[in-house]
């Protein structure tokens, strides 16, 4: 599948946009799961600070600054996405 085919690709697979609408909620709540982590701004210990977290939500770590934790996202061959 490429873009001109209706495909997406998500890091190492491609999805086509028929497949994604055939999703179930726990498969398209998993989508990414392993490739994906985002980060936000939070108060950890009254100090400003960055959390990590899997595509679900689940926290998987901290780091001081966005840039570190870009950088952790990435060393463990994930992709970093900002939360707004």
């Amino acid at each position: 599948m490429n873009e001109h085919d209706g495909g997406a690709e998500t890091g190492r697979i491609q999805i086509s946009a028929a497949a994604l609408r055939n999703l179930s909620v726990q498969d398209f709540a998993r989508l990414g799961l392993e490739e994906l982590a985002y980060v936000r701004p939070v108060v950890l210990n009254g100090a400003r600070a960055f959390s990590i977290h899997a595509a679900d939500g689940t926290p998987i770590g901290a780091a001081p600054s966005s840039q570190l934790a870009a950088a952790a996202i990435l060393q463990h061959e994930m992709e970093p996405v900002a939360v707004h």
